[in-house]
This record gives structure tokens, C-alpha cells and sequence, in this order.
């Protein structure tokens, strides 16, 4: 089956919050919450979903469902649980057992949900900086405390600093959170990577949330291990959680799973999910997600092709309209991190240049934590002739620098 990518479609006065935000003037939380542009054709490529329709599977199952009429209360069952570790084995090689698994509103809410079974308020949470700005947010929001561990880098590509996190780790760390792959900078760990975070947890006593959200959006030459296979010594300690809404462009359904093998560990956490009063999950995103775990392979298929033309695309485009500019050569995700502390200009000067002449939408480095400054990360899943109009606009933008 053909799937056309490069379809236009009008995604403006939508409720779209990607297309929404940016047409109404709108901004969104950060620290640099005004730095967003105003202009009615404005282009986002800020928030991490796509612009693509979904896998076909998808609608006709929700029309199926709609054509009923009935829409009572809907349980989470075997099926959904099945659809979601067949996905996994076919696609990673792993297959877990369904007693592990737990239905959450998405990755964010799980994690909160694990923080508030295994953690007391206080406690540290380490991330691997820069970092997904949700996980600061959900922390604190917990009144948990984050334990920044700033990244180095080796030949351009991102190093997770062992030796900083044991120089630094106090005894109010509990958990480590590892994203896999690493959102900001498309980084895919190494099963030796992550062996050495599980070896140290397990040392040390803390629990391993394994955030694999993006696992199924890697590119050739790179290869998603989970946490879980890499690393079954840290089996009694770790938390997985997955979710396929990144992957089919479904984070409107606001699903996801929680995956611990420990069964203590998952009794804490369904403790929490019904304490919480979330154990009836959304009609609407079950079937959405369960038709596009069962049916949306070939879709995916020829979805990483074109996202690693326009990555290609992307980067080479974006160092030549910027000189000094250098862009993350990403091993995953369609998350573009380009670092502007080689082109001599102030934050201000290149958001200006950015938001205001190019009236791009993008996600400011800062907010990811330490090691963002002088970043900025660009969505490019959006269909081709839109991301080279925004190629061009980068282009004039900067052009009185060249």
C-alpha cells in the first residue's frame, strides 16, 4: 500500500494545539515563553507530533466503533494488552509478559504515577540533561526533587557521564530516568550504555524508569535494544514505559502502558493508578491504538524513509543557511537539535531570526535543562514542500550573516 506523506492537510482552526497555538499568537510554557510567533503562516515545528494522517487501520476501526452509537463505559482488555506486546516482540524482539503491563494516559502521567508508588516528596530524580522538559515538570509536580546529570559529548554525539552521576548522586536519589532513545539529540543508547546505567542502579539501590517512547522511530544504522533485554539485571527495578502515540501520530489518544516485571513494584503502581481514579482508560484511544499495533506496520515502514530524507534534509540545509550552526546527526526521533554556540550570536538575536522574520515555531534549548543553552530543536515531520518553505525562511533569515 502507497501512503501519501506529502498530502496536504489544513490542520488550522482544528483545535490542533501544534497548528493552534502558533496561529492564535498563542505560547506555550517554558522559559522563554515569548519567544513564539505571532504571524498567521506561521509554520510549527515545535511540539513533537506529526503532520501525517495515521495509519489507515485507524479511522476505519474508530468509524466502526462510531457507526455503532454506543459509547458506555469500556474496559481495557486482554486484547489491547496482547496487540501491544505482539508489537513489541515483532518490532524489538521483546515480548512481555501481560501481567506486567499497566494502561496509563500516557507516558508523562505513568511516569507520575511511578514516581507517587516508589518515591516520597523529596526525593531526587536523576535526568540525563538535556532532557524532555515533561520530566521536570512531572517531578516537581510530585514535589520531587530533579537531579540534573549534564551530558557530554564525544564526537558530536551525546554521552551519558557515569562518572558525574556518581560524583554527584546524594542519598535522596531514587530513580534514574533513562529516555531511550533521547529526546532532545535522537541519541539510540548502546546496550553497553545502558548496562552501565542498570549496573549502577542496581549498585546503588535505585529504581530505572526506561522512557521508550521513541523507540520505534530509529533509523537505519541504529537499533533500539530495550531496557529489558539489555539489562536483565536490573529486572526488579526497572519500569518501562511504552506508548505508540508517538509513533502513529495518535497523542490525542492519550494512551500508554507501564511495564514492571516485579510484581511488588506493579502492585504499587496499579495502587496508584486506581487511587487516582484512572483504571476505565478512553474508548476512542484503546481501539485507535490497538488497530494501529495490529495493522500499522507497513505504514511505519514507509513512514522512516521519508522522515530520514527530510533529516537529511534538515541538518544539511540548516548548516549552510546558518554558518556556525551544527545539527545533531540523529540515530532517532523527528526531533531536529541544532546548537548554535558556534555562530556567535545571542539568544535573542537567533530567536528573533527564527520566530519573527522565518516565523517558525520552535522548542527554545533552554527548557530541556542544562546543556540546551545555545540549542534549538526543530520538528521536521511535517510534508516535504512545507519543510523546504521553511528551509527558505531560515535561509533569508540569516542570510546577511554569509
Amino acid at each position: 500500500m502507497q501512503f501519501d506523506f506529502d498530502r496536504v492537510i489544513d490542520l488550522r482552526n482544528t483545535h490542533s494545539a501544534k497548528w493552534d497555538r502558533i496561529a492564535a499568537g498563542t505560547k506555550w510554557r517554558g522559559p522563554h515563553d515569548d519567544d513564539g510567533p505571532d504571524a498567521a503562516d506561521a509554520i510549527p515545528m515545535w511540539v513533537a507530533d506529526m503532520d501525517f494522517e495515521a495509519p489507515p487501520a485507524v479511522p476505519e476501526a474508530l468509524r466502526r466503533e462510531i457507526e455503532r452509537g454506543v459509547f458506555g463505559y469500556y474496559d481495557t482488555h486482554d486484547s489491547w494488552y496482547e496487540a501491544l506486546g505482539g508489537w513489541l516482540e515483532r518490532r524489538h524482539g521483546w515480548r512481555p509478559d501481560l501481567a506486567w503491563m499497566s494502561v496509563t494516559p500516557g507516558i508523562v502521567s505513568g511516569i507520575g504515577l511511578v514516581l507517587q508508588a516508589l518515591t516520597e516528596p523529596g526525593d531526587e530524580v536523576v535526568v540525563f540533561s538535556p532532557a524532555y522538559h515533561a520530566f521536570r515538570y512531572i517531578i516537581e509536580a510530585n514535589d520531587r526533587v530533579v537531579h540534573n546529570v549534564p551530558m557530554k559529548l564525544e564526537q558530536g554525539r551525546q554521552r551519558i557521564d557515569m562518572q558525574r552521576l556518581a560524583d554527584t548522586l546524594t542519598p535522596r536519589g531514587k530513580v534514574v530516568i533513562l529516555c531511550s532513545p533521547h529526546n532532545p539529540g535522537g541519541r539510540v543508547w548502546e546496550v553497553e550504555e545502558i548496562r552501565a546505567v542498570a549496573d549502577f542502579c542496581a549498585e546503588r539501590g535505585l529504581y530505572l524508569i526506561s522512557d521508550e517512547i521513541h523507540g520505534d522511530l530509529v533509523y537505519p544504522g541504529a537499533v533500539h535494544v530495550p531496557t529489558a533485554l539489555a539489562a536483565p539485571q536490573i529486572a526488579d527495578r526497572l519500569i518501562t514505559t511504552v506508548a505508540v502515540t508517538k509513533t502513529f501520530n495518535l497523542a490525542g489518544a492519550h494512551v500508554g502502558a507501564v511495564i514492571a516485571a516485579n510484581p511488588d513494584i506493579k502492585k504499587k503502581i496499579d495502587a496508584r493508578i486506581s487511587a487516582s481514579g484512572l483504571v476505565s482508560q478512553g474508548r476512542f484511544g484503546l481501539i485507535a491504538t490497538e488497530a494501529a499495533m495490529r495493522e500499522g506496520d507497513g505504514w511505519l515502514d514507509a513512514l522512516i524513509p521519508y522522515l530520514a530524507a527530510n533529516r537529511d534534509r534538515f541538518a544539511d540545509r540548516v548548516v549552510r543557511a546558518i554558518p556556525g550552526a551544527r545539527a545533531a546527526r540523529l540515530e532517532a526521533t523527528y526531533l531536529g537539535w541544532v546548537d548554535f554556540s558556534g555562530t556567535g550570536l545571542e539568544m535573542e538575536d537567533y530567536m528573533e531570526r527564527i520566530t519573527r522574520r522565518a516565523r517558525i515555531g520552535v522548542s527554545p534549548g533552554p527548557q530541556f535543562g542544562p546543556g540546551g543553552e545555545k540549542h534549538i530543536r526543530f520538528n521536521f515531520a511535517i510534508r516535504r514542500a512545507l519543510l523546504d518553505e521553511a528551509l527558505a525562511r531560515l535561509e533569508e533569515a540569516f542570510s546577511d550573516l554569509g
